[in-house]
């Protein structure tokens, strides 16, 4: 093997190289030479050393890029002072909501967002006065809501602690990815010093403050029907048309909201859980609201989308009584009692039309049918029936509110979630 002649003026430093370079290759060709390897057994040699190389190079480059995005997904929501810990070389903003203690906050990563904006602090501010009392409309058990608006259209700003970062992600993946006419639309979002989700602005508040006076006008029974069936339309689509199948887990009056039109949006999904296709149900800490929770859920915490159909029930009975999902039979020894045992004791009489009419909503006085009220309530009474699994799908449910509201044709509670022809109608809408 030929010696390799160093260039001359070469740097003294360089020149040591080059000469244990040649060194190195004059003996390792005098080892070759009495061991009598062939050059095609050394070119073998050397082609499987780069190649074993290449194929080390290559998993330690995977190993590390997997770990990585591990961590970002892991670290995303995490509180300030932990997150600031372990992000390193990424910008961040100063919250303007305190000037005195200015607060770096993260940006969100780690999950895919569609068809939703990235909204600045300083944007969301400006569009509500600095977050002033005389914007906001709204008070839930995750954050205040405000008025907003955005870039030329009305919006409601729901504000969020940094402690509430799973409903606020669990919102923000359900309303990115499902879209419905009957569903409350989300706009966009924002990670600044606090959690923000920017919705649609829907006009005519909350079905609780119609119900219960709260200043807005009073539902004609028409109206109250096409509400319900708009409710019922979203929570199917939620558990029959995505996989996998999203659960809401507190469906209530309050979480169902009116627009300029009088139609029904569902709102308020953080605490909706995922469940996989197929699945019948599953265990999970108790979430949600007292009065609208069925009895596996309240004692073993199972969880199937039967919950939402038995707090649709009861929404059912708010419909038509105009009373709290728990209402007081005593003032005096503070006596409670839920709207489904009441309206049990009613139902389970001989002829319950004669009392019904006892615990119709006053403000509707006489405007509403009586045999109408009366299949509400057989409706109801399914959705709230103590076994899950007698209870109607949520598209059961919405052929029959079809039929209710049309008004042209009568209907047997007792086989309606069992009309498959009209499942089957559904289905192909």
């Amino acid at each position: 093997m030929e010696l390799f002649l160093c260039r001359p003026k070469m740097k003294m430093e360089s020149f040591r190289h080059c000469y244990w370079d040649q060194v190195m290759l004059t003996l390792l060709s005098v080892v070759i030479s009495n061991l009598g390897i062939s050059g095609g057994a050394i070119a073998g040699i050397v082609i499987g050393g780069a190649v074993t190389g290449l194929l080390l190079l290559a998993l330690v480059l995977y190993f590390a890029l997997f770990r990585r995005k591990k961590v970002v997904a892991e670290v995303s929501l995490l509180p300030h002072d932990q997150f600031t810990q372990l992000q390193h070389g990424c910008g961040s903003r100063l919250s303007k909501g305190s000037e005195s203690s200015p607060v770096i906050s993260p940006r969100l990563t780690g999950i895919t967002v569609d068809k939703s904006v990235e909204f600045s602090y300083e944007e969301l501010a400006k569009a509500t006065n600095g977050f002033s009392i005389d914007n906001k409309i709204g008070q839930g058990g995750f954050g205040s809501v405000y008025y907003a608006e955005l870039r030329d259209e009305k919006a409601a700003i729901k504000r969020m602690d940094m402690q509430a970062s799973k409903e606020f992600l669990a919102e923000l993946k359900v309303l990115t990815r499902v879209h419905h006419l009957n569903l409350v639309r989300l706009i966009g979002y924002c990670v600044e010093g606090s959690l923000f989700l920017v919705y649609e602005y829907i006009e005519n508040g909350n079905l609780s403050q119609h119900l219960r006076g709260s200043g807005r006008d009073s539902l004609s029974w028409p109206i109250r029907v096409q509400i319900a069936l708009d409710s019922a339309r979203g929570l199917e689509y939620i558990h029959e048309h995505t996989v996998p199948v999203y659960i809401h887990r507190d469906i209530k009056s309050a979480n169902i909201l009116i627009d300029k039109n009088f139609r029904g949006k569902v709102a308020d999904f953080g605490l909706t859980r995922l469940t996989e296709y197929g699945s019948s149900s599953l265990q999970t800490r108790l979430v949600g609201t007292f009065g609208y929770m069925p009895p596996e859920y309240a004692q073993y915490g199972e969880v199937s989308p039967k919950i939402d159909v038995y707090a649709f029930g009861v929404v059912l009975y708010e419909l038509i009584s105009g009373k709290e999902a728990i209402i007081k039979t005593n003032e005096i020894v503070t006596e409670s009692k839920g709207l489904v045992a009441l309206f049990e004791e009613v139902l389970s009489q001989t002829d319950p039309k004669e009392d019904l009419s006892k615990y119709v909503d006053p403000r509707l006085g006489d405007n509403y049918s009586v045999d109408s009220v009366f299949k509400m309530c057989q409706l109801a009474r399914a959705c709230t029936h103590e076994n899950p699994q007698l209870r109607p799908s949520m598209r059961s449910i919405v052929v029959a509110l079809m039929t209710l509201s049309s008004a042209t044709e009568d209907w047997d509670v007792g086989s309606f979630y069992e009309n498959q022809a009209l499942v089957h109608l559904m289905a192909g809408r």
